[in-house]
């Protein structure tokens, strides 16, 4: 399932798809200016769906890092000091007006000027994107990828599969090209200082990818024997710690099939531009990933259809959040790691991966619907366990969707004021751009997918 994966201020296309396309600053500005000390319009915006007691706020933890060592001795290592927040700078005072000119007839009135774009967002490109956004759907529009950029991630990727790790045989050509890796992490990383930066998480997905083909669905997966095949290719991520006598048996495992393959290669690559802090972060969210799987598989065993919220649940482990985790490194910086261990960043993280994946069960719902077999998806779920049919199910999970967008929004709002540092900023900003990116390469990918005909 992994599938290789408002009240006020909202704009409604003629199509009825919602969009956003004016986003905050700390989504999406290239610069690390600190927030103002008022709650960005996202916060407010989602005041209706978070009240103000929900929104987290930074405890004794966070203003402990933020405040940095303290006690006997450490008062030299900070000459300028607060124990408080430094306040905002004043708003400079505006110019006196000068003398208004005498109004100009009507037949030569000047045209007001268009106000002007904020230089810190990147506008999307005048040309429309392929293929149709899902009607309804909360998203913001991305710029079109640089094709420069695509070309060159598009012809690397593909040399890595079948050069370095025989990832898969001639007859699946193409639907690798269909699957399009380049344009989609081009898309998700724009701050990405050069192309093997990229690289690092077209390997990342692609491998991940022919995991979940291989191992749980397309190309020969299947439920049964899944723990142990998952957990063997896991230690191609987190090495095995064995005795000599059997250490050269693991490391000739990790040869045995491409999903390993993949996996150990593009760690390989992860690792020479990962701090120790990321590198233990991703395994840790590729554990998750694979404990979703294992659930998912345990239920097509025992030919059980979860209740909504536990299916929910599912997905908040078998979902997209390896990828946007690493968006640090790919951005070539790191958020450190007691600041990406706060119980509020780990939330905003969890709400945009929960979100991500539902656009996957959305976009793909029709392809899902079409393959052999049950595949359970949102719809799918909410159809069964809420007695609603297939149209309506959907639209269901379109909102559910929606909420947990908003929620994304609202929460990392609040976490940007709340904590003002620009690794903080930059990474939130990040995340934001992966989850535009997401949905653009769903919406636009048309050799995987199209849209049921609901409206």
């Amino acid at each position: 399932m992994f599938a290789l994966p408002l009240p006020a201020g909202r704009a409604c296309s003629g199509s009825g798809t919602v969009t956003h396309p004016t986003k905050e600053p700390w989504m999406s500005a290239p610069e690390f200016s600190p927030p103002s000390s008022t709650l960005p319009a996202a916060t407010a915006h989602a005041g209706a769906r978070v009240p103000a007691a929900e929104v987290r706020t930074p405890g004794a933890g966070l203003r402990q890092i933020l405040r940095g060592p303290s006690g006997l001795g450490t008062a030299g290592l900070y000459p300028a000091r607060h124990d408080k927040p430094p306040t905002p700078p004043m708003a400079p005072t505006p110019p006196t007006p000068p003398m208004a000119p005498t109004p100009p007839t009507p037949s030569t009135a000047p045209t007001p000027p268009t106000p002007p774009t904020s230089p810190r967002r990147p506008e999307p490109s005048a040309a429309p994107a392929e293929g149709n956004p899902i009607p309804g759907l909360y998203h913001h529009p991305v710029p079109e990828p640089d094709p420069v950029r695509v070309d060159a991630v598009s012809r690397g990727i593909k040399a890595w599969a079948l050069e370095e790790v025989d990832l898969y045989p001639e007859d699946w050509e193409e639907e690798f090209d269909g699957f399009s890796v380049a344009r989609y992490m081009v898309a998700c990383h724009p701050d990405a200082p050069t192309v093997d930066h990229l690289m690092l998480a077209a390997r990342l997905m692609v491998a991940e990818n022919a995991v979940d083909d291989c191992y749980c669905e397309d190309h020969g997966g299947s439920p049964v024997g899944l723990g142990g095949r998952l957990l063997l290719a896991h230690t191609a991520l987190d090495p095995l710690h064995t005795t000599r006598e059997y250490q050269p048996r693991w490391a000739e495992s990790l040869h045995a099939d491409a999903p390993r393959r993949a996996y150990r290669s593009a760690m390989e690559y992860f690792l020479q531009q990962a701090s120790p802090s990321q590198a233990d972060r991703f395994r840790h969210d590729m554990s998750r990933l694979h404990m979703g799987y294992l659930a998912e598989a345990a239920w097509a065993q025992t030919d059980h259809v979860p209740e909504v919220w536990e299916y929910l649940a599912m997905r908040q482990f078998n979902n997209f959040r390896p990828c946007p985790t690493i968006t640090d490194t790919v951005g070539g910086y790191e958020l450190p790691a007691d600041l990406h261990a706060q119980p509020a960043m780990q939330r905003v993280i969890a709400l945009a991966g929960n979100a991500t994946t539902i656009v996957n069960d959305l976009y793909s719902y029709t392809k899902e619907l079409a393959a052999p077999g049950r595949h359970l998806n949102l719809p799918v779920v909410i159809a069964e366990r809420e007695g609603a049919d297939e149209r309506a199910a959907y639209l269901k999970a379109v909102e559910v969707h929606n909420d947990l967008m908003r929620d994304f929004e609202a929460e990392a709002a609040a976490l940007a004021t709340a904590c003002p540092v620009p690794s903080v900023l930059r990474f939130l900003r990040g995340v934001a751009v992966w989850v535009d990116g997401n949905h653009y390469w769903h919406q636009t990918n048309t050799y995987r997918y199209s849209l049921p005909d609901f409206w």
